[in-house]
């Protein structure tokens, strides 16, 4: 295995981990975390690409934001929500009026780029019917 490789492969499960802490952590960004491990893995290893394309963390938050650039609204609140309330946790137990600030500003980013930059989408007919 050539060095390259192995850097591509290192730098993508670095960037899986970052993106499964997003998860948790409402500052840091999953989805593009986790579109730039698609890219690594793919420079590095095919087979560790058809891997994580295939795991629930791409199919529930990348998979239609990188097929149709978008997301769905559900989507859309579920991420919003669980962000806002850490976040306004954060913002609550903060002392220091620069760090509220900083996380007004985080805020107003992300409910910017959900509204304005994240096209979306309407929800999925299979799922919708199921649920009918």
């Amino acid at each position: 295995m050539k060095i390259i490789n192995i850097f591509w492969i290192a730098l993508g499960f670095i960037c899986l981990g970052l993106g499964v802490m997003g998860i948790i952590m409402p500052i840091l960004p999953t989805t593009p975390f986790f579109m730039v491990t698609v890219v690594c893995f793919a420079k590095g290893s095919e087979r560790l690409k058809k891997w994580f394309i295939g795991t629930s963390f791409h199919k529930k938050y990348i998979q239609s934001f990188y097929e149709k650039k978008g997301m769905t609204l559900k989507n859309k609140i579920i991420i919003l929500s669980f962000a806002s309330i850490m976040l306004a946790a954060a913002f609550y137990f903060s002392a220091k009026p620069y760090a509220r600030i900083l996380i007004t500003c985080v805020i107003a980013a992300k409910y910017y780029v959900f509204i304005f930059k994240i096209k979306t989408l309407p929800p999925d007919n299979a799922a919708y019917i199921e649920t009918r």
